[in-house]
């Protein structure tokens, strides 16, 4: 029955998912602590665990949840379910594009989806770096400083605006990842 539960539940949130997986974290969010799938903690190691590695975002999030609930059946059947809505949507628009883009309805409708992707990635930003940050989950939770954390934070804006400002070019995401890791195992082993 888990298998069922996790092909439909991913199924459900990779139909209603605009805008790729940092638009998809707050729904898996909310659907996985819903189920007691994963605690909060959990879930945020899974979310910087699925951004480092390589593929989607949301492709990754939805195998490692599945995995934790039903090995490899159930890696299979969230993953499935994640990207069977994606797959169908875009056999749909390769076969039509020519033709929707051409309506205003149809530009109208992106140009709606768009804002409101913006709002859910910011919505999920706020929320995970309150939590991460100062361990605020709820708004009568005192705001506890991770200053690790927040020396870390502080430690990667300015190596990006320094590398941005003498290289004139932005440092690459895997750099930051790495250097983030680094100063994880340094800080916080300590």
């Amino acid at each position: 029955m888990i298998y069922w539960t996790l092909f439909i539940t991913f199924l459900q949130i990779g139909a209603v998912s605009f805008g790729g997986g940092y638009g998809m974290i707050s729904i898996i969010r909310e659907k996985v602590l819903l189920y007691g799938w994963l605690t909060e903690e959990e879930l945020l190691n899974m979310i910087a665990v699925s951004e480092s590695t390589p593929g989607p975002i949301a492709v990754n999030m939805a195998t490692f949840v599945g995995s934790t609930q039903g090995g490899p059946w159930g890696a299979l059947c969230a993953t499935l379910g994640v990207v069977l809505p994606s797959f169908i949507v875009i056999l749909l628009i390769a076969a039509l594009i020519r033709n929707l883009l051409k309506y205003r309805g149809v530009i109208a409708f992106l140009n709606g989806v768009r804002p409101g992707i913006v709002g859910l990635i910011l919505a999920t930003a706020l929320t995970m770096g309150l939590q991460c940050l100062f361990q605020f989950q709820t708004v009568k939770d005192p705001l506890l400083p991770d200053v690790r954390g927040l020396i870390i934070l502080g430690l990667l804006i300015l190596i990006s605006v320094l590398w941005k400002k003498l290289r004139k070019q932005k440092l690459s995401p895997i750099l930051l990842i790495l250097i983030s890791a680094g100063l994880g195992l340094l800080l916080y082993a300590i």
